[in-house]
């Protein structure tokens, strides 16, 4: 059974850090999207390695499923131009910098890791999912209420910018 939480956690590894490269690394924004989902995908392994069913299933959700489906109906709505950035050559330099914004974090956070092991591995008390509930419908709810807050103003701007480009005409 160790043999397999080992692989799985290589395998989510090998999800969080390739989704993060072709995040940081991609020329499109849709092939860069795709890289954030599977990195988020990879952390909601994560989650289910540690016993937390509950958060994996809210870092698909929420993440996946809501932030993801957003950013990607933003960048539908906004079409580049042709002649736009993004469909232009690469700076030569520019690959070398994705790298390393994508290294520096990784090698940085390792550090720490290997340097300042815990010193206990007590295993954390798990909050039954009735009382996460309670906390969001009660002391919670109003945070809770502005991430949808935020999220309407999000798609909202998207369509904003969507219709100033269009200089204010209806979509045939």
């Amino acid at each position: 059974m160790e043999f397999l939480a080992k692989l799985a956690f290589i395998v989510y590894a090998v999800f969080i850090l390739g989704g993060g490269g072709l995040a940081v690394g991609a020329h499109s924004l849709v092939r860069a999207l795709v890289g954030l989902i599977c990195s988020l995908l990879g952390v909601a392994g994560m989650y289910m390695l540690m016993a937390a069913p509950f958060m994996a299933f809210m870092q698909i959700l929420i993440y996946v499923g809501a932030v993801c489906v957003l950013i990607f109906f933003a960048i539908m709505l906004t079409r580049a131009d042709a002649g736009g950035e993004e469909s232009g050559a690469r700076r030569p330099g520019k690959a070398f910098l994705s790298s390393l914004a994508f290294i520096s974090p990784v090698f940085a956070l390792g550090m720490v890791v290997v340097n300042f092991q815990p010193v206990s591995k007590a295993i954390p008390v798990e909050v039954p999912v009735v009382e996460l509930g309670q906390g969001l419908l009660n002391e919670y709810a109003l945070a809770f209420e502005l991430i949808s807050v935020v999220l309407l103003a999000a798609m909202a701007g998207a369509v904003l910018l969507t219709f100033e480009k269009r200089g204010g005409q209806s979509a045939q």
